[in-house]
């Protein structure tokens, strides 16, 4: 079972809710790969009515057609709620994200009026490189493990708008642990509350159920293997994760499939389709 909560992370809370009174529009930022679990009811609560937009991030990594049905999702959960899938990393795509956020609150964004906009989202969603390319240059730390933003900060864009920023909040209580091995495998969670095989077995049954091309062209498999445990032991024999006497280094084979998956290697592939989750 995966279990993760850094102490941080509490204060992370307490500072959204003292920021939240001085905010006109919240924008929370999800891993399009897996919208529901990279999501916190948390956030929503302490939201209360304020205008939201939920950013579909990494939308270049997921499946199209299951982002296009996420959207449409959230667009239709909630009154002030509207949904809008980017990559963080390119301009023209946050532009539609400024517009779209004036568009909610035409009433600010004037002089001595600033749109007062905070963003939020668990660790590793991307949050920090929006908050970059929205200002054009380096403000938040950006790296490729869990929890880099530490300490909340204000940034002033110079264009009517000013940001809010805080660090990654993840839910303490990680029940759901299809949701919390999704989030293992797309390195939302620290490399010390995993077991890596576990995980990667699981995306392998899972890549093997929706995506079996992808792995085909991925490692160019002959015959395609019965379960994930499977997976692991051909790909580790294909990609030389071999240990002494040509035994297969399932650690390295499973740590290979994971990055794989991370950094897009094995195609568009989203972990959530709304028919794996039961919204109450």
């Amino acid at each position: 079972m995966i279990k993760w909560f850094p102490g941080h992370m509490h204060s992370a809370r307490q500072q959204i809710a003292e920021a939240m009174p001085k905010i006109d529009l919240v924008i929370e930022v999800l891993d399009a790969r897996l919208p529901l679990a990279s999501s916190n009811a948390l956030l929503t609560e302490l939201r209360g009515t304020k205008p939201c937009i939920k950013v579909l991030n990494k939308s270049d990594l997921a499946d199209p057609g299951v982002t296009a049905e996420w959207v449409r999702f959230f667009e239709q959960s909630g009154k002030g709620v509207k949904a809008l899938a980017i990559n963080a990393t390119g301009k023209g795509e946050t532009a539609r994200l400024t517009r779209l956020g004036r568009s909610l609150m035409p009433h600010r964004g004037g002089p001595g009026k600033p749109l007062r906009i905070l963003i939020v989202g668990i660790p590793n969603v991307g949050k920090s490189t929006l908050i970059n390319t929205l200002c054009g240059r380096r403000i938040a730390k950006v790296g490729d493990k869990p929890a880099i933003t530490r300490s909340a900060q204000q940034v002033d864009l110079r264009n009517g708008i000013m940001l809010y920023d805080t660090p990654g909040v993840l839910a303490p209580n990680l029940e759901d642990q299809r949701g919390a091995l999704c989030l293992a495998a797309t390195g939302a969670i620290g490399d010390n509350a995993m077991d890596h095989e576990q995980v990667a077995a699981f995306v392998g049954d899972f890549l093997l159920e929706r995506y079996p091309q992808h792995l085909v062209e991925r490692y160019r498999l002959k015959d395609m293997p019965e379960n994930g445990e499977s997976l692991l032991e051909e790909v580790g024999r294909l990609r030389g994760c071999l240990a002494t006497g040509g035994v297969v280094d399932r650690q390295r084979a499973a740590e290979l499939l994971l990055n794989d998956l991370q950094g897009g290697r094995l195609g568009r592939i989203s972990m959530e389709t709304q028919a794996d989750i039961v919204v109450v």
